[in-house]
């Protein structure tokens, strides 16, 4: 496989070659962003290095969504550079979302790096690594309307090889009021089917059994061809890859309610290598808040949404994100979440409370109101109520066969597998002659509000 299209500073001699290490913080879009960056510097005469005790270049790969985040980050950071003061010559960059969000703000507060690379400057980083190894400070933090990487294959780094991740635009126009994203990852741009494809084929070619298109909003994925003007959107591409890909199973991340259409729905029901899963986060299940978060979308309209998905893909499972505690959220706006979670049966849920970021339209125009403790226990209600429904849906489940990619040894016992179903819900179960990568039925005998567990069953 190649790694990059651009080799011409590669070494003759791979006793040469430096040693990189690359720390990722945050989403899957990140984890994807690490493996374009290993790939670019691969490229360039970089091997990878266990631990930053054995590299030359430290970089760490940054993500400004919490403050929480960004402080695990930073704490990081700055280890990293104690490795710079023992051994001379090592250079310690940033890069993604913190670099492009913070910039100047890392010296002043005493943190000095030498690289702060935004998202979209990657391909420079060998130059920019150069220009480190010179004494000064190289910084990139220009955002780009082209640029996808499109033509990068990553360096796959996630240890199970069998599920992984493939990118298929950048960026985010929805300006959701309290999300630095579209301020630090620029706006959207869609990449080429073509590139989507034969990189997820890529894949296959190398034994996974299972990808997730990525994107800040998959749904509103359209790409032009400007010679001829063809239109791809979402549901195409996936149809595209199902058909393309048909021992592949396919997933995708993350969805926006507003633009969850009926055609993408009806696309998923027909294939059968398309998993029967939509992230599809809620923030709030109060119509006056949505607004207040810019999300686009009303109470009413996310539930009419719900309806569609129960009534086109009906073994379809539901995982959202909410939000506790957003500015101005009173007890009323509180209890509508809650409700709603009743009424549209999350499967499970990830849940936080509100953190203002600096620079978002919340942070400049709302007044970040709710009391911390009661922040907390809106949390704790919403956390509690979720573990509850987790429990009821995995409760249905038992007695119920499917079909469970296994991704690997169990936690607890080396003679257990763990995989996922369709709908994405954890399974554990004995391995007997079964292997990582390998489809099993596993008939479901026991669960948990977290996990299912089962035994291998023939299908009759």
């Amino acid at each position: 496989m190649s790694y990059n299209n651009n080799t011409e500073n590669k070494p003759e001699s791979s006793n040469e070659r430096r040693k990189l290490f690359v720390e990722t913080f945050g989403c899957q879009m990140n984890v994807s962003d690490s493996e374009v960056v290993v790939s670019v510097l691969r490229g360039t005469g970089f091997e990878l290095a266990e631990n930053p005790g054995g590299a030359d270049v430290i970089l760490v790969n940054t993500c400004s969504i919490r403050e929480n985040a960004e402080k695990r980050a930073v704490n990081r950071i700055r280890q990293h550079l104690g490795e710079k003061k023992r051994r001379r010559g090592v250079i310690v960059g940033v890069i993604g979302c913190m670099a492009q969000r913070l910039k100047e703000q890392f010296s002043e507060n005493g943190i000095q790096v030498d690289i702060i690379a935004g998202p979209d400057s990657y391909r420079d980083l060998p130059s920019l690594i150069a220009e480190a190894g010179t004494g000064q400070q190289a910084v990139n933090i220009l955002l780009s309307r082209e640029e996808t990487y499109a033509d990068i294959s990553p360096v796959r780094m996630d240890k199970n090889g069998v599920s992984s991740f493939v990118s298929i635009m950048r960026g985010c126009n929805n300006f959701c009021s309290y999300c630095v994203v579209p301020h630090t990852r620029g706006r959207e741009r869609s990449r080429d089917p073509g590139s989507v494809i034969r990189e997820a084929g890529e894949l296959v070619d190398a034994g996974y059994r299972e990808v997730t298109l990525l994107g800040q909003n998959v749904n509103s994925y359209l790409w032009r061809n400007s010679s001829n003007g063809e239109k791809v959107d979402f549901a195409m591409l996936i149809e595209r890859v199902a058909l393309e890909l048909p021992g592949m199973r396919i997933r995708f991340a993350t969805s926006h309610p507003k633009d969850l259409s009926d055609k993408l729905l009806h696309t998923i029901s027909r294939y059968s290598n398309i998993c029967k899963h939509i992230h599809l986060p809620l923030q709030s299940g109060s119509s006056k808040i949505l607004k207040l978060m810019n999300r686009g979308y009303s109470r009413e309209k996310y539930l009419e949404r719900v309806g569609a998905v129960r009534e086109i893909i009906p073994e379809c499972s539901l995982s959202t994100d909410i939000i506790a505690g957003f500015c101005s959220e009173t007890e009323e706006d509180h209890l509508a979440t809650l409700s709603l979670m009743e009424e549209a049966g999350f499967d499970f849920a990830f849940m936080f409370k509100y953190s203002e970021r600096p620079g978002t339209g919340a942070a400049k125009n709302l007044d970040d109101n709710v009391p911390e403790e009661v922040k907390i226990r809106r949390l704790n209600e919403i956390i509690e109520l979720q573990n509850r429904l987790s429990f009821e849906s995995k409760k249905t489940d038992k007695g119920k066969i499917f079909e469970v990619l296994a991704e690997g040894a169990s936690k607890k016992s080396p003679y257990d597998l763990t995989g996922r179903t369709s709908q994405n819900k954890v399974v554990v179960f004995p391995a007997e002659n079964h292997k990582s990568g390998d489809y099993v039925n596993v008939e479901i005998t026991g669960f948990t509000s977290a996990t299912l567990t089962g035994k291998a069953k023939n299908k009759s």
